[in-house]
């Protein structure tokens, strides 16, 4: 049960971690945006955004736009969407994941041509570090713009590793005829995910009727409502679990009652009632569930720690989006399933016990 909730509680940290890391807990944009990836373009200079910064519960605001385009080379053609950031672009959750090269940075002055591309794309076109390549952009008229790429990422996830370059925000604001303080929306970070529906609707009432704030969960509801599911399969196997350990818990007291038919018969015909005899049978399997557990947490903690720290399960990245089986220990979720278990295995007690008041000290002497 253990090992079942730390690798539920792992899983849907590290996707969550992911999706959030690429696209933010919240995203701010055009009303008029529809699913294409040509937004709108909006002032970056918003009143609420600034009151935004002030809010503790904010931990970063930065902005962004995006622009789909065709990356053309000697060996294949692929559509991709170069999503532009800014000075103020958080690098941490990319900086982890960069597995060639190095990430770029934005100025002020003048335009980066630097980019960083996924390591999809780079294998699928054969684009390596420092190479120099052309995207073409289908608009009126027709543009190309020529990339240095700087970096190769991985996140894992199909979902952005099949499209998304990263680039200065300059250019896309340049191929699409904006000004310098125009973009394409606001990405906002939390620091407390579960806090996330709060503050999505906190937003979406700062912004106004003109722009519309979505959670990461309203932007990607199908990847969230897979990572419920998982609760779900943890519950079952708990379920299941916390059966199989009461049957064989109520297997063991029925043998130890049985075996001890003649010591029972001798008590009760010294005066002992059953329901002191029903409290020292109870006593015993509270000892008993008590030492298993202790063997349990040593057994579960100690393979979660082994496959934490080693990662000696793998699983396949394209099928699951992470290379090895996660794990989150949580000393909450440790207490709450022992003390769950002990109480519900300690009730299934009372049913095998129930055999003490049956026992008839008369026959139980005469045929043991």
């Amino acid at each position: 049960m253990l090992v079942a909730i730390a690798v539920v509680s792992g899983f849907k940290h590290e996707i969550s971690e992911k999706v959030i890391g690429f696209g933010s807990h919240i995203q701010v944009s055009n009303f008029d945006e529809n699913n294409s990836y040509e937004t709108q373009p909006i002032s970056s200079d918003q009143s609420f955004i600034q009151q935004l910064k002030l809010d503790p519960e904010i931990k970063h605001i930065q902005v962004f736009a995006t622009k789909a385009g065709i990356l053309k080379t000697t060996e294949g053609i692929q559509g991709v969407v170069m999503k532009g950031i800014d000075k103020d672009f958080d690098w941490s959750f990319f900086r982890q994941r960069i597995v060639e090269g190095s990430v770029f940075k934005v100025q002020d002055s003048v335009k980066t041509n630097d980019i960083i591309v996924s390591r999809k794309i780079a294998t699928l076109l054969r684009l390596k570090t420092g190479q120099e390549i052309v995207i073409y952009f289908i608009q009126d008229p027709p543009r190309g713009r020529k990339f240095r790429i700087t970096g190769i990422y991985e996140t894992g996830l199909e979902e952005f590793d099949n499209l998304y370059l990263l680039c200065d925000i300059g250019h896309i604001q340049k191929l699409n005829d904006w000004t310098p303080k125009q973009v394409g929306g606001f990405e906002i970070s939390l620091r407390h995910f579960d806090r996330l529906d709060e503050m999505g609707s906190k937003v979406y009432e700062m912004a106004g009727s003109t722009l519309n704030a979505r959670t990461i969960r309203e932007i990607y509801p199908q990847l969230f409502d897979w990572l419920g599911l998982q609760d779900l399969n943890a519950l079952v196997i708990i379920i299941l679990m916390i059966i199989v350990a009461g049957i064989n818990m109520i297997s063991a007291l029925l043998i130890v009652i049985l075996d001890r038919i003649h010591l029972i018969g001798t008590l009760k015909a010294l005066g002992s009632t059953s329901g002191n005899l029903r409290k020292i049978f109870l006593y015993l399997s509270s000892f008993l569930i008590v030492r298993g557990l202790m063997i349990g947490n040593l057994i579960g903690i100690g393979l979660c720690l082994l496959q934490k720290y080693t990662h000696l399960v793998h699983l396949d990245q394209q099928s699951y989006y992470i290379p090895f089986v996660p794990v989150q220990i949580s000393i909450w979720y440790i207490l709450i399933l022992n003390a769950g278990t002990l109480l519900i295995c300690t009730l299934l007690m009372l049913l095998p016990t129930i055999l003490l008041y049956r026992i008839s000290p008369l026959k139980a002497l005469r045929f043991s």
